[in-house]
């Protein structure tokens, strides 16, 4: 009977480094895998960005915007980009300075589109209109785009550069939520941005969320 035991619990001592092991793997492997597959993702969004950058206007687009003064020429691009693009498509280019980010990001909060980068939420707007502009991102796999937003502080930088004009946000606060909480996109009194990751890291349990305001919006493009 003892032996039995002693041979049950050496059958489990094994299992369970077997089981830490892989869980090790997973970590150390499974990410640089999944960098290497979000760079060339990237790669290949930085030349669907420059297409969009060099794509003509329509000449029905073109007499629009020369009706239209500088803020209302910004909101008719990002219309007209929002009602062409669908999931996974770039759209622009989030830049962090304080962290080291410059990555394009896409169309979509679904798996395969957050996997290419940068996820814009469709259901809100996109800069140059009005409300609150969501993007999600990584922490920890597919290049990690927001694994250090913990460390932003109020005042810091954001930049979105559209195809149509760049706009500039400065942090304002950090919140931790729930999954559920979804209000975080709400429209507010002014035109914000909000950047939403997995927290803490390794788990989806919560979120952090980053609420920046738009301090400037400078047209370019089509709507300069």
């Amino acid at each position: 009977m003892r032996r039995a035991l002693r041979a049950l619990s050496t059958v489990l001592i094994v299992a369970g480094a077997l089981l830490l092991a892989d869980a090790a793997l997973t970590l150390l492997w499974q990410e640089p895998v999944s960098a290497v597959y979000g760079r060339i993702q990237q790669d290949q969004l930085e030349g669907q960005l420059k297409d969009l950058e060099k794509a003509p206007i329509a000449a029905v687009d073109q007499r629009a915007l020369r009706r239209l003064d500088a803020s209302r020429r910004l909101a008719f691009a990002a219309r007209s980009l929002k009602r062409r693009s669908k999931a996974g498509d770039a759209l622009g280019r989030i830049r962090i300075p304080e962290i080291g980010v410059s990555d394009v990001f896409v169309e979509g909060t679904a798996a395969p589109d957050l996997r290419r980068g940068p996820g814009h939420y469709p259901a809100t707007p996109l800069p140059g209109q009005r409300g609150t502009v969501a993007i999600a991102g990584h922490r920890t796999t597919y290049g990690a785009p927001f694994h250090d937003v913990d460390q932003l502080r109020r005042g810091d930088r954001i930049e979105l550069d559209m195809p149509y004009g760049r706009f500039t946000y400065r942090v304002e606060r950090l919140r931790i939520v729930k999954p559920t909480a979804v209000e975080v996109t709400d429209a507010v009194g002014y035109d914000r941005l909000v950047l939403s990751a997995c927290h803490p890291l390794y788990s989806a349990a919560q979120r952090i969320i980053v609420f920046a305001r738009l301090e400037r919006a400078e047209a370019r493009g089509a709507a300069g």
